[in-house]
C-alpha cells in the first residue's frame, strides 16, 4: 500500500510538471516568429539575439569589440510607396529576380519600386512598411552597409550575424549619420560605407531623417557629402527633399554640387521640384548647371519643361549652353521634339545650333526628319 502511494504522488508530480510545460510552451513558441520576424529571410547564420533598449550605439560599440568578422542587423521603418531592396547578384533558377542574396560576397543593391513585382514564387500583396540595416564589423570598424527588405531571401555563409530588437528610429539616424559623414576621398570605403549610410538615413519614415540629411548638405560640408545626399533628397524625401534641393541649388557655392542637385530634382515626384529645376535652367550662374538642368528637363517633358528648353535655345548667351538645349529637344517624346527640332535646323540663325539640330534630327529615324532633309536638299 506504501508503494502504491509512494507511485501515485510520483505520478502526480510528474503530471503537475507536465502541465507546467504545456503553460510554458505557448510563450516559447509566441516568442520564436517575433525573432524570426527581425532577421527576414537570412539562411546559414549563426545568429544572435540582443535587445538595443540601453542605446542602439552602444550595443554598437560592443559588437565592435568582438574579434573575427561579425554583421549586426536591425529593422527600421521605411518610407512609403513600393520597393523592394535586394542585390545586384540575387538571381534565381530561371534568371529573374529574386534568388538568394549572398551577405558576406553580394554585390550592390538592387532597389525596385514598380507597383508589380517579380518576386520569383513569392507573392507580395503589400509593399513593405521596414528594411533591414545590416553593418559589417571587423578590426573594430564599420567595413560595409547593406540594405534589405525583408523579403529578400539572404545567405550568411555560416557568418555570425547579431539581430538586435527594440532599435529606436532616431537612435538609428544618429548612428549612421556618424557613418555617413566617415567618407573619405577613397571611392571604394565610400561606395560600402558612407553612401550606404545616406541611403538608408533617407529610407526612414522619421521627420529626424530630414533633418539629419538637411545637416550634412550645408555648405561647410565636403562637396562630395552634399553630391551623395542631393539624390536622396529628391527620391525618397518628397516635398521636404524639394524644399531643401532648391536651397542648395540657390546658395551652394560648388558648380559640381548643383549639377547632382539638378539630378536630385528631376527625380523627385514634389510638385515644387519642377519649378525649381526651370529656374535654374534660365538662371544658374554656371554654364555646365544650367546645361545639365535642360537635359534633365527633357525628361520631364511637359509644356513648362519644352518653353524653357526653346527659350534657351533663343537666348541664352552661351553657346555651350544651347547646344545642350539642342541635345535636350531630342531627348522628348518623338511627337514634342522632331518637330522643334526641325522648326530650329530650319530658323536658327546660330550655325553652330543649326548643325546640332541637324544631328539630332539625323540621329532620330524620323520620316519628318527625313521629309526636311529631302526638302533642303532639293531646294539646293
Amino acid at each position: 500500500m506504501t508503494a502504491s502511494r509512494t507511485v501515485l504522488a510520483a505520478s502526480r508530480t510528474v503530471l503537475t510538471a507536465s502541465l507546467t510545460v504545456l503553460t510554458a510552451s505557448p510563450t516559447v513558441l509566441s516568442a520564436a516568429p517575433a525573432v524570426l520576424a527581425e532577421q527576414g529571410r537570412f539562411v546559414n547564420a549563426q545568429s544572435e539575439t540582443r535587445s538595443a533598449t540601453q542605446g542602439l550605439e552602444r550595443e554598437m560599440r560592443a559588437i565592435a569589440g568582438r574579434s573575427g568578422v561579425v554583421w549586426a542587423g536591425y529593422r527600421a521603418p521605411m518610407v512609403a510607396g513600393p520597393r523592394q531592396m535586394c542585390c545586384g547578384d540575387s538571381m534565381g533558377d530561371s534568371g529573374a529576380c529574386c534568388g538568394t542574396c549572398r551577405l558576406e560576397s553580394g554585390s550592390g543593391v538592387t532597389m525596385t519600386s514598380d507597383t508589380y513585382r517579380d518576386r520569383g514564387t513569392r507573392i507580395a500583396l503589400e509593399s513593405p512598411t521596414e528594411f533591414l540595416v545590416m553593418a559589417r564589423f571587423e578590426g573594430g570598424q564599420v567595413t560595409r552597409v547593406r540594405l534589405f527588405t525583408p523579403d529578400c531571401n539572404v545567405d550568411a555563409g555560416t557568418m555570425t550575424v547579431v539581430w538586435l530588437t527594440d532599435v529606436k528610429p532616431d537612435e538609428s539616424i544618429a548612428w549612421l549619420s556618424g557613418l555617413a559623414r566617415s567618407g573619405s576621398d577613397v571611392e571604394a570605403q565610400r561606395e560600402r560605407v558612407s553612401k550606404q549610410a545616406i541611403a538608408a538615413i533617407a529610407l526612414h519614415e522619421v521627420p529626424s531623417a530630414d533633418r539629419a540629411l538637411d545637416a550634412m548638405t550645408t555648405p561647410e560640408q565636403p562637396d562630395f557629402l552634399r553630391s551623395d545626399v542631393a539624390f536622396w533628397l529628391g527620391s525618397t524625401r518628397g516635398d521636404a527633399g524639394a524644399r531643401r534641393l532648391t536651397q542648395m541649388m540657390q546658395q551652394d557655392p560648388s558648380e559640381k554640387v548643383r549639377d547632382k542637385v539638378a539630378f536630385g530634382l528631376s527625380v523627385s515626384k514634389s510638385s515644387a521640384a519642377l519649378p525649381a529645376l526651370i529656374a535654374a535652367a534660365k538662371n544658374d550662374r554656371s554654364t555646365r548647371v544650367r546645361g545639365q538642368a535642360l537635359f534633365w528637363l527633357a525628361h520631364k517633358a511637359g509644356q513648362e519643361a519644352v518653353a524653357t528648353i526653346t527659350n534657351a535655345i533663343d537666348h541664352d548667351p552661351e553657346t555651350e549652353v544651347k547646344r545642350k538645349a539642342v541635345f535636350a529637344l531630342s531627348q522628348l517624346p518623338k511627337d514634342e521634339g522632331v518637330p522643334k527640332l526641325i522648326e530650329v535646323a530650319r530658323t536658327n540663325k546660330n550655325p553652330e545650333v543649326r548643325k546640332q539640330a541637324f544631328f539630332w534630327l539625323g540621329q532620330s529615324h524620323d520620316p519628318r526628319a527625313i521629309q526636311f532633309f529631302e526638302d533642303v536638299l532639293l531646294k539646293k
